[in-house]
């Protein structure tokens, strides 16, 4: 299902003149997804964290650092990422100190901010500075210029602010005398102004992770031509009993500091299974079965109602749940969450799994 969505959005967006790359962060830098990338034609692969590029060392592909690197960790950025997003001067200057004793040649993306209030300068100006400060420093690569949006701040993508960064970007390549290999626009947020129509010439890259694992985009509205089920959370049950619906005398906070209020509904088929707090927001969960309701739960247990259910549950089985963004991103990062890989070709360094 993931290769099917990413060889869907690298089709879309080589129809519009633009390179994906496949950003792996809410599936932990899984090495299988990063495969499943590589077989739908994904050249680039991102992450958030030094620590998923690391497990990729081995794959064959160009890896960029998602989140702007720590100057503390310069010489990792440099060790397992190709290009990195940056934003600070202090921290390209320990890129290019960490590149030259390396003796290796990193590119950079200067971020400007649009509006959404993450990373990035926000003058226009101060983004320029920053791309000369690339140029002038040893074993750095001015590889181009990037903006988020749709995350912190919730800015949509539009026509005129993916303009505003083409243009930033002309304007560095007239001032500085360069030639900007990439504008990145935007994340999944950004595909349905492309499907409109909208995205502005120039745009030369969209950074991809929900549209590709989950086929979902801006609102977590579907993206036409993918998929929206390739994640799916299997939990087991270890008790299963008729219970009244609410405690007996409850006087006391719960395990979160809360206290907890109960509608009483009598006597309930009651499955606790082996999924907690811990592990996962209960928010972000949805049954399979439509038939089941998610009564609440603590940091170990996940507490169902199962009662109103045609299945026949008993101790031992499993109880299926698709999942939210939110709820993926959790489940995945989680060691305590098993991972287990449908179809995944063998990548050459696998990443652990609880």
């Amino acid at each position: 299902m993931i290769r099917n969505n990413a060889q869907a959005m690298v089709s879309l967006c080589r129809d519009h003149g633009i390179t994906p790359v496949g950003i792996t962060k809410l599936a932990r830098g899984a090495c299988e997804v990063a495969q499943a990338f590589i077989d739908g034609g994904i050249k680039t692969v991102g992450d958030s964290r030094i620590g998923n590029l690391e497990n990729m060392a081995g794959m064959p592909v160009e890896k960029m650092l998602l989140r702007i690197p720590q100057v503390s960790r310069a010489v990792d950025v440099v060790t397992y990422a190709d290009i990195s997003l940056n934003s600070e001067p202090r921290t390209v200057r320990a890129l290019s100190a960490a590149a030259a004793a390396l003796n290796r040649t990193h590119k950079v993306i200067v971020m400007h901010d649009l509006g959404d209030l993450r990373e990035g300068c926000f003058r226009a100006e101060d983004t320029v500075a920053l791309a000369k400060l690339v140029l002038d420093l040893p074993n750095l690569e001015l590889e181009g210029v990037g903006a988020n949006l749709a995350c912190y701040g919730g800015v949509e993508p539009t026509t005129e602010n993916q303009q505003t960064l083409v243009d930033i970007g002309r304007r560095i390549e007239r001032e500085l005398g360069v030639r900007l290999h990439t504008v990145s626009g935007a994340s999944s947020a950004g595909l349905p102004l492309l499907l409109r129509g909208g995205m502005p010439a120039g745009v030369t890259q969209l950074r991809l992770g929900a549209s590709l694992l989950m086929g979902i985009g801006l609102n977590d509205d579907p993206i036409p031509g993918t998929t929206q089920d390739a994640f799916e959370l299997g939990v087991e049950i270890i008790e299963l009993k008729e219970k009244p619906s609410v405690p007996i005398n409850s006087t006391a906070l719960d395990a979160f500091g809360n206290k907890p209020e109960f509608e009483d509904f009598g006597n309930r088929q009651r499955a606790i299974c082996a999924l907690g707090k811990q592990d996962i927001d209960f928010e972000q969960l949805i049954p399979s079965d439509p038939a089941i309701r998610i009564i609440g739960g603590s940091s170990d247990h996940l507490i169902l109602d199962v009662t109103d259910s045609k299945m026949n549950y008993q101790v031992g089985d499993a109880v299926y749940f698709s999942l939210s963004y939110g709820g993926v991103l959790q489940a995945m990062t989680s060691d305590y969450v098993r991972k287990t890989y449908r179809n995944a070709k063998k990548a050459e360094r696998l990443a652990e799994a609880a």
